[in-house]
């Protein structure tokens, strides 16, 4: 007698309506829950301590990822296997990856980044676009920084744009969410570190502080709003306002491009006495 087929979780389930609610906001934050879809978002979610905590799944997907299944299930995730037409439901993509995990809040407090003296970070400042603020932030763990901070006056971290814009990126480091940008500023330089603007109004570009050497030290990087920038306010409260230079004749740089810039100018200048990281490629 052959097997009897895997039982699918029903499309009424509370528990598939539940994970669809997570694509609101108002109900993310109720239960302090967020939905991080694909292969690689599950892969991360379920090495990130107990942070995944329920596991949508085609037949298919399940298969072709055993593994990641079998991860799910050590950390204790419930798992569900589901059709096609369940995962669409819950998903927020156009084309579902036939994995949808259902994940707890991870932010770290702001007080626990700075008491780790932090050597780079990222802070974002009234980001509103959720694509933009998980790609700085794909691009910060990238470069080796050490935590992420979004003000209070941007973006939900836990949008599913910005969730699939971090690539698991978003498991890789402590970001803090809601910090006003005055108390950002503020504790990051009582921590030691150097607090630098990057606009396109600074007097001084980002090559001439590489070349005069100034840059090797602790150091955080407020990066703006997409459309217009950072408020005089905000830079004000910063040390130094420095900008990309444009060497062509390219207007500017978008948020996500110009972040890597600078992220990567200051990982280099703080790894330059012991030589760059190598980097391999796939």
């Amino acid at each position: 007698m052959a097997p009897a087929a895997p039982e699918l979780i029903s499309p009424r389930s509370p528990r598939v309506a539940a994970a669809r609610r997570l694509g609101k906001r108002n109900f993310r934050g109720k239960e302090r829950l967020f939905l991080a879809e694909g292969p690689q978002a599950v892969r991360e979610a379920a090495g990130y301590g107990e942070t995944l905590v329920e596991l949508f799944a085609t037949v298919e997907a399940a298969e072709r990822y055993a593994d990641i299944v079998g991860a799910a299930r050590e950390v204790g995730a419930r798992v569900h296997l589901a059709d096609d037409a369940v995962i669409q439901d819950i998903s927020t993509t156009v084309t579902p990856q036939g994995l949808v995990g259902v994940c707890r809040f991870l932010d770290t407090p702001f007080e626990e980044i700075l008491a780790a003296r932090p050597k780079l970070v990222a802070v974002l400042a009234h980001v509103r676009d959720p694509g933009n603020a998980g790609t700085v932030l794909r691009c910060a763990d990238a470069a080796g920084a050490e935590a992420v901070v979004l003000t209070d006056a941007s973006v939900d971290l836990y949008n599913p744009k910005a969730v699939r814009a971090s690539v698991g990126s978003l498991f890789h480091l402590p970001v803090a969410v809601g910090v006003p940008v005055e108390r950002a500023v503020a504790g990051l330089r009582d921590a030691g570190v150097r607090v630098l603007a990057a606009d396109g109004a600074g007097e001084d570009d980002l090559d001439t502080e590489l070349d005069a050497g100034t840059m090797g030290g602790p150091t955080a990087w407020v990066f703006g709003n997409e459309a217009w920038g950072l408020p005089e306010e905000t830079r004000a409260l910063t040390d130094d306002v420095l900008r990309v230079p444009i060497h062509g004749k390219a207007e500017s740089l978008n948020l996500a491009t110009a972040a890597a810039v600078c992220l990567y100018a200051s990982a280099r200048a703080q790894r330059a006495a012991g030589g760059c990281r190598s980097v391999t490629t796939s």
